[in-house]
């Protein structure tokens, strides 16, 4: 799933969601936070943008994956702003 902060001094930023835990969420964005680091933030202060938006299937991501995929996104997003 792909995840947008929206507290902290990291609100804006986009993540995907490595792992889920009762309260919190830990996100990752194969640059400042990678799969070794990822930031645990609270469920509260992070907005699901996209479900299913990473196929997961069990097998083990690496940060150059996550980058390409947030890329991916952003790039989609900027083409809807010029439909608006």
């Amino acid at each position: 799933m792909l995840a947008k902060s929206k507290a902290g001094h990291d609100k804006d930023s986009i993540y995907v969601i490595l792992r889920e835990e009762s309260e919190y969420v830990y996100l990752v964005d194969g640059k400042t936070r990678s799969i070794a680091r990822p930031k645990k933030k609270n469920r509260k202060h992070v907005q699901i943008i996209k479900k299913n938006a990473v196929e997961n299937s069990g097998r083990t991501w690496e940060d150059a994956e996550i980058r390409r995929t947030l890329k991916a996104f952003e790039k989609s997003l900027r083409g809807n702003e010029n439909l608006i």
